[in-house]
């Protein structure tokens, strides 16, 4: 086979095994050719055997498993064993008829998933905390931390405490399991998928109006924009190169670069989200949605409500509520807020820095719940919405500077540079001259991330209703415009290390 390839494309043997081969330093993503290519042959069969059920489900799941091997290497084994522990504890549970046993065994399955993950993320910042409080010594162990790792255990997770609550049917068997875990669309950075809404998907015949083909088309082409061209470019050419040394720039090119962070982050992370809601379209599947232009927000509440849409959800309904949410009293409910989203900060990362985000925005929400209890804002004022808009988009901006920092201090010098900054017209004009390109992306993406509801309905609704070979036009134009514009390195998507 490999000879056949060799001499009919003039591809040596070393290309096509580096298909199929793991190489950290290039992973599996979304926006690659290599990923295209695969996706087309797997997509190609899949259709052509729709109607054979069980053969789908062990088709995708393969597929999926190698998916996972492109992009995270021998911790598919990780996965694999992550399914199989987590369907038998389920099924155990599901089967006795104590409720004490059953709280039990759920008890066991999420301490378990949540042992694995404090080892893979947290040990090593365990030991280096341990060592800066008591002076010790201890070593920091050699541990990669799985791409994609927190994504499948809060899935299992949700799925055995929907089984615990009687809100879940269970998976029919592993195999369908293990399909639901490791569904490749998905897998690797979200959208958090609940079992009770996938599952009953996969126990249907697949269909596919042309309605929601050209939409998954959309959305792919939407992704592709967002991650390829507006995120990788202005990180690459303005972003990274400011916050690895902030003190050789000036306050107004600092600030910028908050800015762009605060843009390249949405890109990167709603453009992957929009792919894998796309591509599972495809293939039949409806995921959530977990964007929902959140620099829009009125109010940091607000602002969870559109980003990430999905973990905002598993946190209030597995850590929120049962925290008490707001129900034994209004102190509680700040403290629950408060918690809730410091936990969520720590999920995103074993860094203090991360700590200090959730910190912050979950004292935003407390806050902001004690503030509308004294006041009362009017809905429609104008100039009301204008400055909460403000006011919300710069305190989510702030809350970026930490997350991409390197680490306190490096934040510190951003925002003290920041604070530095004063009024030069023409020194600004320089600037902008001299990174034309970059600010030219960071308006435009700006510019469409505000614009109305509406007229981006309109501009999706225009493409849906194209003829086949306009839509052939616009994809083929937006695949070069990121085959122009792509670097030279792959950029992994920022998600990938949550």
């Amino acid at each position: 086979m490999l000879t056949y390839l060799e001499s009919y494309f003039s591809l040596s043997s070393d290309q096509i095994r580096s298909w199929f081969e793991y190489d950290p330093s290039n992973p599996l993503l979304f926006s690659t050719s290599l990923f295209l290519g695969f996706f087309l042959i797997f997509y190609l069969v899949y259709i052509l055997t729709k109607k054979y059920a069980h053969f789908r489900t062990v088709y995708v799941f393969l597929f999926s498993i190698f998916f996972y091997y492109k992009a995270g290497g021998v911790y598919f084994i990780l996965l694999i064993l992550s399914a199989l522990i987590n369907y038998i504890l389920s099924e155990v549970m599901d089967l006795s008829p104590k409720k004490s046993i059953r709280k039990s065994i759920l008890t066991i399955t999420v301490v378990l998933n949540l042992l694995v993950l404090a080892y893979y993320k947290y040990t090593n910042f365990f030991i280096d905390n341990l060592n800066d409080l008591f002076h010790g010594n201890f070593q920091l162990q050699h541990i990669i931390l799985p791409v994609g790792i927190s994504f499948f255990t809060f899935q299992a997770i949700s799925y055995s405490i929907d089984l615990y609550r009687r809100e879940l049917k269970p998976a029919k068997n592993v195999l369908d399991f293990a399909f639901y875990l490791s569904f490749f669309p998905q897998l690797v950075a979200g959208p958090i998928v609940r079992a009770k809404e996938f599952l009953p998907q996969m126990y249907q015949e697949i269909s596919l109006s042309k309605k929601e083909a050209g939409l998954a088309l959309f959305l792919i082409i939407t992704g592709l924009i967002k991650k390829s061209v507006i995120s990788d470019y202005i990180s690459l050419n303005f972003v990274d190169r400011i916050f690895d040394s902030p003190l050789s720039y000036t306050p107004f090119e600092t600030l910028m670069a908050a800015y762009g962070y605060t843009l390249q982050i949405y890109c990167d992370f709603s453009g992957y989200s929009d792919m894998a809601i796309g591509i599972a379209l495809l293939m039949g599947f409806k995921l959530p949605e977990n964007f929902r232009t959140p620099y829009k927000s009125l109010s940091v509440t607000e602002f969870w409500r559109r980003w990430h849409i999905t973990l905002s959800r598993w946190l209030r309904d597995y850590l929120y509520i049962p925290l008490g949410g707001n129900r034994k009293g209004k102190f509680r409910t700040y403290i629950n807020l408060f918690l809730t989203m410091l936990i969520g900060g720590l999920w995103h990362g074993a860094a203090w820095k991360y700590i200090a985000w959730g910190a912050l925005h979950g004292g935003a929400l407390a806050v902001e719940r004690l503030f509308r209890q004294f006041v009362k804002l009017p809905e429609k004022n104008i100039l009301v919405n204008l400055f909460c808009g403000l006011l919300t988009f710069h305190f989510v901006a702030f809350c970026w500077i930490f997350f991409r920092a390197a680490d306190f201090g490096v934040a510190r010098t951003v925002i003290e540079n920041i604070t530095r900054l004063e009024y030069n017209p023409e020194a600004w004009l320089t600037v902008i001259q001299a990174y034309r390109n970059v600010f030219i992306l960071i308006f435009a993406g700006f510019i469409l991330h505000f614009t109305p509801k509406r007229l981006s309905d309109m501009v999706e609704m225009c493409f849906l209703k194209l003829p086949y070979i306009g839509r052939a036009i616009i994809v083929g134009g937006v695949f070069w415009l990121v085959y122009a514009t792509a670097s030279s390195s792959t950029q992994p998507f920022i998600y990938f290390q949550f």
